[in-house]
């Protein structure tokens, strides 16, 4: 007997079409790595180049908070020597003014034993404050004119000296605060330098090798600006030192033809670059005493000599040189004479950024030493380290 059932299809099979359940499976598998390949390892977490974007970010709010401080130190200090001065100056006057008192006490007690005067001038001359007898008119008018010409100036000298030592504390009091409120915010950055160096810390091993590939790129660029700059200065000295041999051969030949000696020439020659001998002696003093220190660590706040922060070595290397700067780069970039990246010398201060918070030595070619950021030490390099426009001006101290 014949079979009813349907004989299967000799011919090939198209894939999926028998299979609806498969076909759902297969293509919502390649949705999903599809969605994978295109989705970031994570949503929330940062890509490479932002990271490295907010540690540079961290690391200049760190310095900029590192010279707000270090002006708040400063004018701490000052406050609280003018506080002390003030207050060594009402003891001296109190101390007057103790011996004024006592003078009038012994004469109201001469008075008072031979019967010149009432019994209650003893008691008013005694009392706790000097005004309350100023203000009795029958005292006065028994005090002789030297006596109370003294009282009168001990007296006004102490209202005007405490009132003084009340504004200086008070002063003094305003910028410990002031200091207080920098020292947490320090704080703050540098948790958020923790987190930032804790991102870092997570890297994978190719995120880390591509990070270094940048950071060498940009050294390799500022390295090349380095020596672009270098190669212009050069330039610019020979043109100059060609140009002075030039003016020198002619007022050589000038003093021949009046009878004069070339001496005068020679000598006029030199006296007038005696000046850029003398500062240049004092830059390369400056530049020895920062050489020396490379290797040493960055330390916020620190001026020597076991640790700096930016502006804490430059004014060490030029105080080296004999050269007083202000303490931070706010004051440093007004210690002198700004002249263009072109025309910087060595020895020379090199300040970076909008808000002038980092500021470094020129060497020449290009490179200068500075004391980078936390977590880093003094060192050689160039002063495109973070590009041209980073650059704010460059200044010649004296």
């Amino acid at each position: 007997m014949a079979s009813h059932r349907k004989s299967r299809p000799t011919g090939p099979r198209v894939a999926g079409i028998r299979t609806p359940a498969l076909a759902t499976a297969a293509l919502t598998s390649v949705a999903l790595l599809s969605q994978t390949a295109n989705a970031t390892p994570s949503d929330d977490r940062p890509t490479l180049e932002e990271v490295e974007k907010k540690v540079d970010d961290l690391y200049r709010q760190a310095g900029s908070a590192t010279e707000k401080y270090n002006a708040a130190k400063e004018k701490t200090s000052k406050q609280r020597k003018k506080v002390d001065g003030l207050l060594d100056d009402v003891a001296q006057r109190t101390q007057k003014l103790n011996d004024a008192r006592d003078e009038l006490g012994s004469f109201a007690s001469a008075q008072y034993r031979t019967g010149a005067s009432v019994p209650e001038t003893a008691t008013l001359l005694l009392a706790d404050s000097p005004q309350d007898y100023f203000d009795q008119n029958q005292l006065m008018n028994r005090l002789t004119g030297r006596q109370k010409s003294a009282v009168d100036d001990y007296v006004t000298q102490q209202s005007e000296t405490m009132k003084k030592r009340r504004e200086a504390t008070e002063g003094l009091e305003t910028l410990t605060e002031s200091q207080s409120d920098l020292k947490t915010a320090k704080s703050t950055v540098q948790k958020k330098l923790a987190t930032a160096r804790e991102l870092l810390s997570e890297l994978t091993a190719e995120e880390k090798a591509r990070l270094a590939a940048i950071e060498k790129k940009k050294q390799e660029e500022a390295a090349r600006k380095a020596a672009e700059l270098a190669k212009q200065q050069q330039a610019r000295e020979e043109a100059e030192r060609k140009r002075q041999e030039e003016a020198a051969q002619q007022q050589g030949s000038g003093s021949e033809s009046s009878g004069t000696s070339d001496g005068n020439g020679s000598s006029d020659s030199s006296g007038s670059s005696t000046p850029d001998t003398s500062n240049g002696t004092k830059a390369e003093k400056a530049i020895a005493f920062a050489r020396a220190q490379i290797g040493k660590p960055y330390v916020w706040g620190a001026t020597g000599p076991g640790s700096y922060d930016c502006s804490g070595l430059t004014q060490a290397a030029w105080k080296a040189a004999g050269v007083t700067l202000p303490r931070v780069t706010y004051d440093q970039v007004n210690a002198g004479t700004t002249v263009s990246v072109s025309q910087a010398q060595p020895g020379d201060l090199v300040f970076f950024y909008d808000d002038i918070s980092h500021v470094g030595l020129y060497i020449g070619d290009g490179m200068m030493i500075h004391a980078p950021k936390p977590g880093a030490y003094v060192r050689e390099e160039s002063i495109f380290y973070d590009g041209e426009s980073s650059i704010y001006s460059v200044v010649r101290p004296g």
